[in-house]
């Protein structure tokens, strides 16, 4: 959408106005989503759930009390994967322009063209997933991650070209997605299905909160004070923290939770 309204419509009026286009499509498909969302089935386990007194369902001081580990364990997960998420995709595009010097309309490409291919290579992860077991995945994308994110951030700020940006850019993205594309079923797999949607919800949005939605402003701060590099540390230490959460994490393939479905 950016890339057609960067195209078709004059800058100062994309600045002025233009900008708020996407965010009415993404209002109208959210009721189409909602409505998509009413129409599919539960279920089985949450059916059966349901049928049970109401006190045997998930309450969110149920979730710190019993199942404190999970809970900790998603925190630190989603703390890692939102971080480095939102670094790649929602920061890139602001460090494209800003550090590397690209213009915006080159930026918005390489970004459009990474994540186009990082949405592709989802369906494909997941399946190898099934085949070398989701502990094995977590572990590969957070250890990379922290290994790579310095080098591959220091390349794509002294690159100026598109082709090598595309490239470094897609590259974190590919070693991410053996947290993305797994990131909701192996959370699942922890929690009983009592309290499975609470358990997986509430620790993920404080995660993704504190450290995805931070990103950017963490980002600009490190940037404003001189030492951007600093990003690059905090990045990597934080999917540093997941890495360890993925290495003590039981292997859902033998001790999932979800054995109704």
């Amino acid at each position: 959408m950016l890339i057609t309204l960067q195209r078709l419509m004059p800058a100062d009026a994309l600045a002025d106005w233009g900008w708020r286009i996407p965010f009415f499509i993404g209002a109208a498909l959210a009721v189409i989503v909602f409505w998509i969302r009413r129409g599919l089935e539960e279920s089985a386990a949450f059916t059966n759930a349901a049928a049970d007194p109401v006190e045997k369902r998930g309450k969110t001081m149920m979730l710190f009390m019993q199942h404190p580990r999970e809970t900790l364990m998603i925190l630190g997960l989603t703390a890692g994967g939102s971080l480095g998420f939102y670094a790649f995709t929602t920061y890139m595009q602001k460090f494209l322009v800003n550090t590397s010097g690209f213009s915006k309309t080159e930026a918005t490409e390489i970004s459009a063209g990474a994540l186009f291919c990082f949405m592709v290579a989802q369906p494909l992860v997941g399946w190898l997933s099934d085949k070398v077991g989701r502990k094995t995945m977590l572990v590969g994308a957070f250890g990379l991650g922290a290994l790579l994110t310095w080098p591959i951030m220091t390349a794509i700020a002294a690159t100026d070209s598109v082709w090598a940006a595309f490239g470094l850019m897609l590259s974190a993205l590919l070693i991410l997605s053996g947290y993305t594309a797994i990131s909701a079923v192996i959370k699942a797999e922890l929690f009983p299905v009592h309290v499975r949607a609470l358990g997986v919800a509430l620790p993920y949005a404080l995660a993704n909160a504190v450290f995805g939605g931070t990103a950017e402003s963490v980002a600009l701060l490190f940037k404003q004070q001189g030492v951007e590099t600093g990003f690059y540390l905090y990045v990597a230490a934080i999917m540093g923290v997941a890495l360890i959460v993925s290495l003590i994490l039981k292997d859902t393939a033998k001790h999932s939770r979800i054995v109704e479905d």
